[in-house]
C-alpha cells in the first residue's frame, strides 16, 4: 500500500489560543508540512483546489511548485484540480512546467469540484458543470499527450493545430479521477483506463463502496484487465497513539471542531459523537493495531492500495501530530505495505 499526505489548505486558528493564524503562515505550515512527509517516509504529498472560504487552496500548482524546489523523492498530487473550473489550456501550462520543476514527480487528480461560491466565481452552473469537467479532462489529456491538437470544444475557443508548450517532462502523467458521489467521474476514468481515488471522508462506507463497485463494472465494460484497476482512499481523520483511550482523548479537540464547523453552516453532523465518530466514519483514531484492522476492513470494501492520511494537525498540536505520523509510519505503514500491495510509482 502507498500512502499519501494531503491538506486543502484551510484558513484556520490557533487551536490552543483560538487566535486566527495568518495568511503567509498557513503557507509556510503547508511547506513545512510537506517536507516531514518527505522525512518520514510517505509515498506522495496532496494539495487541494479550493476558491471559497475557508480554504486558502486557489493555486495548487504554485504551492506544489515552491515544496519541489524542498524536496527530492516524494510525489506531487492535486487534490483535486477542478477541471469544470478552468481553462485545460492554462492548467496544462501550469503542470507541464510543475511536471519538468518536479523532475516527473507530479500525479494529477482531478474533478469538478464543489460548492456554490467557486462557481460563481467562474461562471460554472450546476447544470454544465459535469460536462465542462469532461471536456475539460479530455482536452488537458490531448494536450499532454500530443504535440499539437485540433478541437472545437463547447466551453473555450477552438484551437487548429495549436502547439502548447511546455512540452511535460512525463510523456504519460498518471491522472486519477476524485470522487466522492458522483457516477459521472466514475464512468469517465473507467474509460479512459484511469485510476480512481474515492474521496471518502463525509459520510459512513456504504456509498463509497457502492461506488468502487460501479467502476470496477465500468472498467471491465470498457474491456479493460480488472486486474489493472487501481483504487485510492480519503481517510475523514486520523490521530494514532499506543493506545486507543490516548488516541481518542487527545483527537476530541479536533472533534469538537468538526461539530462547531457544521453548526456554523447550519449544518447537521452526520457523526453527532467522537465514538460514532471513530466507529463508522472512515477516520483512523485508535492504537496502531487498530488502525491496521480499520484499514483492512476498508480494503475488503474497496480493494484500494493507496491511502491518504490528514497532512496537518487539524485540531490537534503540532507535537501531537507529528508523533502520531511517526507512530504510523514505524508501527503501521510497514505492515500495510506488506499486506496490501500497491501501485507501482515511477522512481524519483
Amino acid at each position: 500500500m502507498k500512502f499519501l499526505a494531503i491538506t486543502l489548505i484551510t484558513d484556520s486558528t490557533d487551536p490552543v489560543t483560538g487566535a486566527p493564524t495568518p495568511t503567509h503562515q498557513r503557507f509556510r505550515e503547508v511547506v513545512a508540512a510537506a517536507q516531514l512527509a518527505e522525512e518520514l517516509g510517505f509515498d506522495g504529498f496532496g494539495v487541494g483546489e479550493r476558491h471559497e472560504r475557508p480554504f486558502l487552496s486557489s493555486s495548487p500548482p504554485v504551492v506544489l511548485s515552491h515544496i519541489a524546489a524542498l524536496t527530492r523523492r516524494i510525489r506531487l498530487f492535486t487534490a483535486v484540480t477542478t477541471l469544470s473550473l478552468l481553462d485545460p489550456v492554462r492548467a496544462y501550462e501550469d503542470y507541464a512546467t510543475l511536471d519538468h520543476l518536479s523532475d516527473g514527480r507530479l500525479e494529477l487528480m482531478i474533478g469538478k469540484g464543489n460548492g456554490t461560491a467557486q462557481r460563481e466565481l467562474f461562471d460554472v452552473t450546476p447544470e454544465d458543470q459535469w460536462e465542462r469537467n469532461t471536456e475539460g479532462y479530455e482536452l488537458f489529456r490531448r494536450i499532454w499527450r500530443e504535440d499539437k491538437v485540433t478541437a472545437a470544444p463547447r466551453f473555450r475557443p477552438a484551437l487548429a493545430g495549436a502547439e502548447v508548450l511546455p512540452r511535460p517532462y512525463q510523456r504519460a502523467v498518471r491522472i486519477w479521477h476524485g470522487s466522492a458521489t458522483s457516477r459521472e467521474s466514475v464512468d469517465l476514468a473507467a474509460r479512459h483506463g484511469d485510476p480512481l481515488f474515492s474521496a471518502n471522508v463525509t459520510h459512513p462506507i456504504g456509498p463509497y463502496a457502492e461506488l468502487v463497485r460501479h467502476y470496477r463494472e465500468r472498467w471491465e465494460h470498457y474491456g479493460h484487465d480488472p486486474a489493472h484497476a487501481v483504487v485510492g482512499a480519503g481517510t475523514a481523520g486520523f490521530h494514532t497513539a499506543p493506545t486507543s483511550q490516548q488516541a481518542a482523548l487527545a483527537y476530541r479537540p479536533a472533534f469538537a471542531r468538526y461539530l462547531d464547523a457544521h453548526a456554523r453552516q447550519g449544518l447537521a453532523p452526520v457523526f453527532a459523537t467522537l465514538e460514532e465518530f471513530i466507529e463508522r466514519s472512515s477516520a483512523l483514531i485508535g492504537s496502531p493495531q487498530q488502525v491496521i484492522e480499520k484499514v483492512h476492513r476498508y480494503h475488503a470494501e474497496f480493494g484500494h492500495s493507496v491511502l491518504h492520511l490528514q497532512a496537518e494537525p487539524g485540531g490537534l498540536t503540532g507535537a501531537e501530530h507529528r508523533a502520531s505520523l511517526e507512530l504510523f509510519q514505524s508501527d503501521i505503514a510497514p505492515v500495510l505495505r506488506r499486506e496490501i500491495p500497491g501501485p507501482a510509482f515511477p522512481p524519483a
